[in-house]
This record gives structure tokens, sequence and C-alpha cells, in this order.
């Protein structure tokens, strides 16, 4: 008898509290939504989520507000907001560095996959090998001979120590034999003024980064690292059509919370961004970004992050690369 008291006792208790639960669920938004894009101004993470911004105010009813946190490749911002309440209020809009910091900063204080929700991954985009202007070569193949005619002199730049670009160029210069110098600078702004400049003989970075640049004629396109030709990029080859096969490496864009926002609210937030990316102007712009636009929900951005992070992850063990 007392243990049928107290089952019931319990019973009654949760039938109680789950009306106010469900309530608070329904009642969000209700408050200002903080979208956290981790890397300075003017970066394609920031110029998405201002991009979205007033959109999501109208959908959602609720300010919203953009909030950049740069730092350590991005892992600060999108830290702080893992450690946020998961009440729908803080989310990060991320890079392809997300997928490369657990293995780069094994030190983070938060576990990529185990302390967030992968909302929604926007859509991707390959990177591309270009060489500045004035260098002699116009294609892959007659770079590649110029490297292997003069080992270590032919320089490539990136974002940085550990990014995308640069773990994507130890791939080719492995599979390709050349023997290529990595120049790291500190960012998409400094890398492009480097690369209009011809500070390096081979700029490497995503189109959003450097694609007013390859339509000005002072970086000539050699080739791009997706597995397939991008629609934003048709006319230029891949990494397999030049001679180097088995490389597909895309940047992406991807939008997370905290783990343990409850299923209403995921189930908002999502409907809230892909109507957003739904108006034809947003959807205009976020192409014109050079981002091939493909909205896939938890499970699936849950299963390319994993794979990601795999796969960078060996690229940086097996060649010993450290952050700046």
């Amino acid at each position: 008898m007392p243990q049928l008291t107290r089952r019931v006792l319990l019973t009654a208790a949760a039938a109680l509290a789950a009306p106010a639960t469900i309530q608070a669920q329904s009642a969000w938004p209700n408050g200002t939504i903080r979208i956290v894009p981790p890397f300075p101004p003017g970066g394609s993470t920031d110029a998405l989520a201002r991009l979205l911004q007033p959109h999501l105010m109208r959908i959602l009813g609720v300010n919203v507000v953009v909030e950049n946190r740069p730092g350590a490749s991005g892992s600060l911002g999108t830290g702080a907001v893992a450690r946020s309440a998961p009440d729908g209020n803080s989310w990060v809009l991320v890079f392809d560095t997300h997928a490369v910091n657990p293995a780069l900063i094994p030190n983070m204080g938060f576990d990529t996959e185990k302390d967030m929700t992968p909302l929604l991954l926007f859509g991707t985009a390959p990177m591309v090998l270009t060489a500045h202007r004035t260098r002699p070569f116009k294609t892959f193949a007659e770079m590649a001979a110029a490297a292997k005619a003069k080992p270590d002199t032919l320089t490539y730049g990136s974002i940085g120590n550990g990014s995308l670009a640069h773990l994507t160029m130890a791939l080719v210069g492995r599979a390709a034999g050349l023997q290529l110098v990595h120049v790291p600078y500190r960012g998409g702004g400094p890398l492009a003024i480097a690369a209009v400049a011809g500070e390096v003989d081979m700029p490497v970075a995503t189109r959003p980064a450097i694609g007013v640049h390859i339509d000005s004629g002072a970086l000539v396109p050699l080739a791009q690292t997706g597995a397939t030709r991008s629609p934003s990029m048709p006319d230029i080859p891949t990494l397999a059509e030049a001679g180097v096969p088995g490389i597909d490496a895309r940047a992406f864009w991807g939008f997370l919370g905290p783990a343990g926002i409850p299923a209403p609210i995921k189930q908002r937030m999502e409907a809230a961004l892909l109507e957003a990316l739904a108006v034809p102007e947003v959807r205009a712009r976020v192409i014109a970004l050079g981002i091939d636009l493909d909205p896939k929900g938890e499970a699936e951005f849950g299963a390319f992050l994993s794979r990601q992070i795999a796969t960078w992850g060996a690229v940086v063990r097996e060649n010993n690369i450290r952050p700046d």
C-alpha cells in the first residue's frame, strides 16, 4: 500500500508538472534571441547571421541580436553557446573550423558532439586553389611541374594553421608528391589582402573569401576542392579532374545550440530558419556568397559533423599540425 501511494503521488506530480513544462516551451520565444558568429565582423558567418537576423525577428516576433565573439579559431564563441542554458535563446553560426578544432585544440572546455545541438546545416562550398596572375603557371599541371622542379619554393596561403585549406593542401601535397610552403594568415580578410597583392603564389580559400579577385582576374583558378564541381563555379575543374583523386574538402556553414534544447523549440527555430532562407532575396544573397545552399536538419547535420570531425582530425594528427 505505501508503494502504491508513492506511485500515485509521483504520477500526480508529473501530471501537474507536464502542463507547466509544455506551457514554457510553447511560450517560446519569450525574450531576446542571441546568434553568435564566433569570428570578427566581416566574415562569412557574420554576413550570414546578419542576413538572417531581420527575417528571424519578423518570423519569431522577438528581438534577435548578432553578437560576435571571436577567438581560438571560433571555439571561444562556440564554447560560450555550448555552456548556455538550453532555452532556445542562444545559438552559434559556425564555419568548417568547428570540425577541425576538436583535434587542433584539445582543451576547448566543451565536447563538440556531446554538448551541442546541430540544428541545421545551411550548405557547403569547395575551396579554390588559385594562382596570382603574375605567376607563370595557369593550370594545376603547370603548377605541379613548377613545384617539382623547385621543391619548397612555391607558397600557398590559408586563413591559418589547421584551417581547412591548410589540411587540404597537406593532402594534395602528399597525393601529388609536391613540397609546398604554407603561409598562414590570421583570417580571411588578411588572406584576401595578401592574395590580391601577390604576397603568396597560391591563395587557397572559399569563393566568399576570394571570389571577387577571381572575377577581376587578379587570381587565376587552378582547381576546386570538392568531389564534384560546385554550381557556383561550373567552369573550374576539381582536383580529381586535375589528376589528384580522392579529396572532397568543402567548407560548411551550420547553426547550433547547446545540448538539451526541447524538441518544440528546435522545431520552431528550424522552421523559422528555413522560412528565412526561402525568401528570394535571402536565397539569392546566400548563393552570391558562394554557398551551395542545401539545408539539412539535425540528424543529417549531426552525421555530417561526425564524418568531418573524424576525417580532418586524422589529417591533423598524421601531419602533426599545431594551431598558430
